[in-house]
């Protein structure tokens, strides 16, 4: 017997409660892909109520049962049987949002009054103070974070998502409104609804929850919606399912079918979700009454299916204008667009459109994308913006004007010529975006040449001319420019990773960190133009840098259309990316002045000035190159003057006898675009068609050689030929601007999915993907991640600190030439891929991953 009913995050924790995760289930286990959906549905749902205040939204179920203990008098004790993730990171969001309101509000009033309420039990004895607690491994970080300790926000999953949340808090919290954040605590108290299942005395909670989680082939939702359409065709079903929806499934697959079927629905409602296809438009289909009316619909899918299927390949689509930018978006890679792209075409079909129009609005979407992932802001909102575009884009001018005049208005990031020209002096682009868009956009400016000798941009990569690693020669060019206050490091850092550095070739290896006129020489025999135009100096410094980006913003203006002038609203400052990276160090972390400075486009000290003078989160994090505090540090409150040292200490980070924290601690530059995500996670893109195996791989060997003595190439190589020995494969991919190397343990058809322990770069860096591993089962156990975190660090020369346990952390494969590191290395390696092995059985609770929508 159970009871269910609906209720609220309010109604559940108000109250002597506390809700117990049982020792069966998993420990937490939300990635940032579904701290993102949940994150999203709460400032949608915000926003919805600013003018619906009794607007909800379903984010799924818990089953709880009667706890078999009894707790003091007055105190509810229940089981979490299903939903643990759920709870847990709903209170770890309000955990953010008191500590954010509490700071940003300057009044502990928020803190004493959501604890309260939401999250302890104020006076109950020290068993049943937590209303949530987890299960044994999260218990500590989890408390860390009700209780606001120094090691709060940590670097396992339960601090990761109190960090991400307090990131996105400080995001969109807009100085000149005054409610926005509460706004954003009254939509996740009282405007999210579950439905709560309480099960009886009794009742065995364990084979509950087993039986909540048997899987088995379901029916996917346009399978239930082809049976309800054919269901409502008694007399006409079999003549139109072979006239018209057995061709629509023979050009769309079932995941493609799918999709059409969301599509078509966005477009009536930006907030629908892929997870509410069947119940939207069984809705919808419900207010027809006859079989006409329905055969109708099948039509219309029909039709939107062809339409589908030239967004899919663009080859099919026959005018050239069109066909060239419905391919320039699929290569894109945004699958958001496509409700745009249907509406397009489908106008163009009625008649309402041109093919004309449809390209030119094509061409504003295009722009779009380019000049938001030029500023940094290739993500920022960006699904909900192009979701809402059908529906809210002016309908009274021609088609690619409304898509024109709807990017441009609002804070939607769509960059105007002066702001991208600011950006290509200061950001950096190669940490920003999609390797793929990166790479896109460089070719699609050497199309813009008009070279008379075509080549073919698709093999080429990306190369830093200002090489990444330094060289005597570099510095000694380098240093010629700069200013008295400024440092090379600074320097090169800041200037490295912008795209006035950066351009494309197909020889990488030969470049490598050469000098200047080894390049120079290379770059003029160049087929592309723009290497021509780099090989047209004599020296390259931060002044030829910074004219290059001025160039490149010039032809970036002409080729990308900019937004309309009056309608376009800034993008902001560095200072908001930058308190948004600080919210993100973990606890036991620290970075500089200058990494810092390089990620947000600014300089080390204008960083250092902001930090001593506005309030910012986790400002004490950061220290100078050396790892010591600053002379000149001072906090932004009048009245503060504790020792930042104590802080960084008792949140875990070891300083030596000279007030120096430990370089293996540093949260760099790359890891720091880690953290943020301004690349997105997924490293499994860059694996190769295995058809290519033998090409990449002599090319990574030849880069290899290119790069690294003959000791390390030597000591690389029979570290591949044992890891093959034992059974694992080397899969080399496109990683970087170089040819990788992933240590492939299991394979993508295996169950569990492929799963590797680190990717080896010819440059010369073993890298221990542990951003990967935390969804590969069973390594998405935090503590087998820091078995191998531990492991590794026997080697010497290996130092991976445990703040680092989200990251893609390393070591020189220089490393691997000492005998005895070697050998600690490939045990560790052995021990990897008997784990990896062993998962293979294990069974898992929704392994890809659940959605806000569905019970966890």
């Amino acid at each position: 017997m159970v009871a269910a009913r609906e209720t609220t995050l309010q109604e559940l924790l108000e109250g002597t409660k506390q809700y117990r995760v049982p020792l069966y289930q998993r420990t937490y286990s939300w990635d940032r892909k579904q701290l993102a959906r949940l994150w999203e549905d709460v400032v949608q749902l915000a926003e919805d109520r600013a003018g619906h205040p009794n607007a909800t939204h379903f984010i799924g179920s818990v089953v709880l049962a009667p706890s078999p203990g009894n707790g003091p008098t007055g105190v509810q004790d229940f089981l979490v049987v299903d939903g643990q993730q759920r709870l847990t990171t709903l209170t770890l969001l309000l955990c953010a949002i008191r500590d954010h309101r509490a700071e940003t509000e300057n009044n502990s009033r928020h803190r004493d009054r959501i604890n309260d309420r939401y999250l302890i039990n104020t006076y109950s004895p020290e068993p049943h103070r937590l209303k949530i607690v987890p299960t044994q491994a999260d218990a500590a970080a989890y408390r860390a974070c009700i209780d606001s300790s120094p090691q709060a926000g940590g670097a396992d999953p339960v601090g990761a998502a109190y960090r991400y949340f307090a990131a996105q808090l400080v995001r969109v919290d807009d100085p000149d409104d005054d409610l926005d954040i509460e706004r954003i605590e009254n939509a996740v108290i009282s405007g999210l609804a579950l439905v709560s299942v309480t099960t009886h005395h009794g009742d065995n909670a364990h084979r509950i929850f087993e039986s909540l989680n048997n899987t088995g082939l379901r029916l996917t939702q346009g399978d239930l919606l082809r049976n309800y359409l054919f269901m409502r065709m008694p007399t006409r079903g079999e003549q139109v399912y072979h006239s018209l929806w057995l061709p629509l499934q023979e050009q769309l697959s079932r995941e493609n079918l799918e999709f059409l079927f969301w599509l078509d629905l966005v477009q009536r409602d930006a907030r629908i979700k892929q997870t509410e296809i069947y119940a939207g438009q069984q809705a919808r289909l419900d207010r027809l009454h006859t079989e006409a009316e329905i055969e109708e619909e099948v039509a219309r899918f029909s039709r939107l299916g062809a339409l589908l299927r030239l967004i899919l390949e663009p080859s099919l689509e026959p005018d050239a204008s069109v066909r060239s930018r419905l391919a320039r978006l699929r290569e894109w890679g945004s699958t958001t667009v496509s409700p745009l792209l249907l509406h397009l075409l489908d106008r163009r079909e009625a008649g309402t459109a041109s093919s004309e129009e449809i390209a030119s609005a094509m061409l504003y979407v295009e722009s779009f994308f380019v000049r938001r992932l030029l500023i940094g802001r290739a993500t920022a909102n960006l699904n909900r913006i192009l979701l809402s575009i059908v529906t809210e884009m002016p309908g009274d001018v021609p088609v690619d004007q409304a898509v024109h005049k709807y990017l441009s208005a609002g804070r939607k990031h769509y960059a105007s010529d002066e702001e991208v020209r600011r950006s290509l002096r200061t950001l950096p682009y190669y940490l920003n975006g999609r390797p793929n868009q990166r790479s896109l956009i460089l070719r699609w400016l050497e199309e813009t040449y008009a070279s008379k000798e075509p080549v073919d941009l698709s093999t080429l990569t990306i190369e830093h001319v200002l090489p990444q690693t330094s060289t005597e020669d570099w510095q000694s060019m380098v240093s010629e420019e700069l200013k008295p206050d400024e440092s090379y490091e600074d320097v090169h850092k800041s200037l490295m990773h912008t795209l006035g550095n950066l351009t494309l070739t197909g020889y990488n290896a030969k470049l490598s960190n050469s000098a200047f006129p080894v390049k120079r020489e290379l770059l003029a025999t160049s087929g592309l133009s723009m290497n021509q135009e780099i090989a047209q100096n004599e020296r390259w410094g931060p002044v030829e840098i910074q004219n290059r980006a001025d160039s490149l913003a010039d032809r970036i203006s002409k080729t990308w259309p900019a937004p309309l002038a009056d309608t376009a609203e800034s993008s902001g400052t560095a200072w908001g990316l930058m308190n948004t990276v600080l919210a993100e160090l973990p606890a036991g972390s620290w970075t500089t002045y200058g990494d810092l400075a390089a990620i947000v486009g600014s300089s080390p000290v204008a960083v250092g000035t902001r930090l001593a003078s506005v309030k910012a989160p986790n400002a004490h994090r950061v220290l100078q190159s050396g790892g010591k505090v600053s002379p000149g540090f001072k906090w932004p409150e009048p009245d503060r003057d504790d020792d930042p040292r104590e802080l960084l200490r008792a949140e875990g980070v070891e300083f030596d006898s000279y007030g120096r924290a430990a370089e293996a601690q540093r949260i760099n530059l790359e890891e720091l675009a880690q953290l943020v995500e301004l690349e997105p996670v997924d490293p499994s893109v860059t694996l190769e068609p295995t058809d290519d195996q033998g090409v990449l791989k002599q090319r990574f060997l030849d880069q290899l050689k290119a790069y690294q003595p003959d000791e390390v190439v030597e000591s690389t190589l029979r570290l591949l030929d044992t890891w093959s020995e034992m059974g694992g494969r080397p899969e080399f991919g496109t990683g970087r601007n170089e040819t990788s190397c992933f240590l492939l343990s299991r394979e993508k058809t295996e169950a569990g999915g492929n799963i590797w322990p680190a990717t080896l770069y010819p440059s010369g860096k073993f890298e221990v993907v542990f951003q990967h591993l935390r969804s590969r089962a069973p390594f998405d156990d935090l503590t087998l991640r820091d078995e191998l975190r531990k492991r590794l660090n026997q080697a010497p020369g290996v130092s991976i600190a445990a703040a680092k346990i989200e990251l893609r952390p390393g070591f020189p494969l220089a490393v691997l030439a000492d005998p005895a590191a070697r050998k600690v290395v490939l045990e560790t390696l052995v021990w990897f891929h008997a784990q990896a092995r062993a998962g293979l059985g294990r069974q898992e609770t929704n392994p890809t991953g659940p959605s806000t929508t569905a019970a966890v």
